[in-house]
């Protein structure tokens, strides 16, 4: 095991419930940005050190809308995670990505209006390259885990990004459909950039459960269709986890580990003694230069 690997999951309570997983603990955190969604879980697998975080709460107590994402991804920060692996339910925008399917996205899309997606502002700015918003490695760790695994799995993929709560209209369902987008969700848009920003690698599985609305011949979305599909395929999500963690325990060779290096745009001297507390988390490699 080493102390500069440190891979976090989030996703549901049940991915942590995975076999060879040791040391298993609970941690609770304060933020500088409030309370995380939960406690984080904590353990060992394969010489690597977990941490995980049910995104929702235990219990699916917090709408997308409000899930602190900024809490969440410093917590995960503070103990130690270089490199996220989310996973995530969508609906399908395509015909041939089937409920039961898994998509390793490689963009996003944003739809979003109500949510604080950067750590900076309040007298600090900073603009992190996100053209490429998936950490590459991560993905392909991620791809030749699931290889072995009995569920068809797409190699990348747009993941458009929600607001929510509610599930779509008709209307948006084809309008989406026709910007060429592969998935829809309501969170991890927010997650990746908040990843890139403190510097972690960040990559996402995401979990077709339906055909959103646009299919005419498949049922319309529904919470029960939802949590059907995802009672089969969370056995699945954790034999993925469980078979990329070797592949992710080496050292990291990508440029996400140096997001912030080119990014802060701040003079050091200008930045209030409040903000440089609030964020030393992420800037204090650089600034105490």
């Amino acid at each position: 095991m080493t102390d500069e690997l440190v891979v976090g999951v989030i996703g549901g309570s049940g991915l942590y419930d995975i076999r060879g997983l040791t040391d298993v603990r609970e941690i609770e955190l304060a933020t500088p940005f409030g309370a995380p969604s939960d406690a984080f879980v904590t353990g060992t697998l394969a010489g690597v050190r977990m941490v995980f975080l049910p995104r929702h709460g235990r219990g699916h107590r917090i709408s997308p809308t409000q899930i602190n994402f900024r809490a969440n991804i410093w917590g995960l920060k503070k103990l130690g995670v270089t490199r996220i692996v989310s996973v995530s339910a969508v609906g399908s925008m395509r015909e041939d990505v089937a409920p039961g399917d898994f998509v390793v996205v490689d963009q996003f899309f944003d739809r979003t209006r109500h949510r604080v997606d950067t750590f900076f502002g309040d007298g600090v700015v900073a603009h992190v390259m996100f053209a490429d918003p998936v950490c590459a490695e991560v993905r392909e760790a991620l791809l030749g885990a699931a290889r072995g695994l009995p569920v068809k799995i797409h190699d990348g993929g747009t993941y458009l990004n929600m607001e929510g709560p509610q599930f779509s209209t008709r209307a948006e369902s084809r309008i989406y459909r026709t910007w060429g987008v592969d998935v829809i969700g309501m969170t991890n848009l927010q997650e990746a950039r908040l990843a890139r920003e403190a510097e972690m690698c960040y990559a996402t599985v995401a979990m077709a459960t339906d055909y959103d609305c646009w299919h005419e011949s498949h049922a319309d979305v529904s919470v029960e269709g939802v949590l059907a599909v995802m009672g089969r395929n969370v056995g699945h999500a954790r034999e993925l986890i469980l078979g990329a963690v070797p592949r992710l325990a080496g050292p990291r060779g990508c440029a996400c580990g140096r997001a912030l290096e080119h990014a802060i745009m701040t003079a050091p001297d200008r930045i209030p003694a409040e903000a440089r507390a609030r964020l030393g988390l992420l800037l204090d490699k650089y600034l105490s230069r």
